[in-house]
C-alpha cells in the first residue's frame, strides 16, 4: 500500500485509493476488536462491514461503530450512549488508551494545519477523525468516535510531518461522543 504522505498535495485527496485502503484497514481492525471483545454479534459485524463498504464504494465516509449501533436500533441519546460504550471497549484494545474528551467539540478548527497538510485533510474526512489540536507541528491531537480511526490518522500524520519537515510529532488520540463527532466532522470537512 502506498503511504498517504507519498501522494501529491491535493484537495481531491479523498479520491486516492491509498486513503480508502486505510479506511478499509480501519473497518477490519475495528471489526476484529468487536469480535474479540464480543461487543457485537458476527451478524452485526458482517452487516456493519457491508454497509460501511457500500458507503466507501461511492466515496462516502462511514464508521463501523456508527453503522453497528444504528443497526442495533439505537437512536438519539441512546445512539450517543451506545457509541460511547462501544468506543470505550475499542479503546481498551489500543495502547495508549484513548480517553473520552467531552469538551473537544469546542476546540478551534486547525485551519493552518489543514492548509499545510491538505493530503491529511482528505484522510481525516474519510476516517471521520478531525485534528482537534495543532498549535505546532510537534504536538497534535486527533479525535473520533472510533479510536482505531484516530490511531490510523495519527500514524499517517507522524509519517507525513516527518517526511515534510523532519519532526516526529507527539500525537494524542481521544474519543468523542456522537454529537460532538457529528458537529466536528461537519465543521472541519464540510467547507
Amino acid at each position: 500500500m502506498q503511504p498517504l504522505a507519498a501522494l501529491p498535495n491535493s484537495v481531491a485527496a479523498p479520491h486516492y485509493d491509498a486513503a480508502w485502503e486505510l479506511a478499509e484497514s480501519c473497518i477490519q481492525r475495528t471489526a476484529e476488536i468487536l469480535k474479540q471483545s464480543q461487543s457485537a454479534t458476527s451478524l452485526e459485524i458482517s452487516h456493519g462491514i457491508s454497509t460501511a463498504r457500500e458507503a466507501h464504494a461511492v466515496r462516502q465516509p462511514a464508521d463501523l461503530l456508527d453503522v453497528i449501533c444504528r443497526a442495533q436500533g439505537h437512536e438519539g441519546d441512546g445512539l450517543n450512549q451506545a457509541i460511547l460504550a462501544l468506543s470505550h471497549i475499542v479503546a481498551s484494545y489500543i495502547s495508549p488508551y484513548a480517553p473520552y474528551v467531552p469538551f473537544a467539540g469546542k476546540l478551534i478548527t486547525p485551519t493552518a494545519f489543514y492548509e499545510s497538510y491538505s493530503e491529511l485533510l482528505g484522510l481525516a474526512k474519510i476516517l471521520g477523525s478531525p485534528v482537534i489540536y495543532a498549535e505546532d507541528t510537534d504536538s497534535l491531537c486527533t479525535a473520533s468516535i472510533n479510536p482505531v480511526a484516530s490511531e490510523i490518522l495519527a500514524g499517517q500524520i507522524r509519517e507525513t510531518i516527518f517526511k515534510k519537515v523532519g519532526i516526529r510529532p507527539f500525537i494524542t488520540i481521544v474519543r468523542l461522543d456522537y454529537e460532538s463527532w457529528k458537529f466536528l466532522t461537519r465543521k472541519h470537512f464540510d467547507r
